[in-house]
């Protein structure tokens, strides 16, 4: 599967994930792809799309955050490393 970009958003809790997920899917035309929960309840939530979408929907979320936002990233072009590693996330949230 070729992706443009992965967006992605680390925040604590699964009810603040959904809201920044609502704000970058409203923000910018990016799909949402998946979500990592770390130590401590901290969410990764992965989101793809254009370069320029992906790039929109982490700004919204990080200019005008509903929650605190720990870390945020833009992988434009991902490896297929990065590829399997977002793939194996959504294996395990969709079962």
């Amino acid at each position: 599967m070729k992706y443009g970009a992965f967006g992605l958003v680390e925040v604590l809790g699964d009810a603040n994930a959904v809201l920044v997920v609502d704000q970058m899917l409203k923000a910018a035309d990016v799909v949402y792809e998946t979500k990592d929960t770390k130590c401590g309840g901290h969410v990764l939530v992965f989101v793809s799309g254009s370069v320029s979408a992906v790039k929109a929907a982490v700004e919204s979320v990080e200019s005008s955050s509903p929650c605190k936002i720990f870390n945020s990233a833009v992988i434009s072009n991902p490896s297929e490393e990065m590829i399997e590693i977002v793939e194996d996330f959504k294996s395990r949230y969709n079962k």
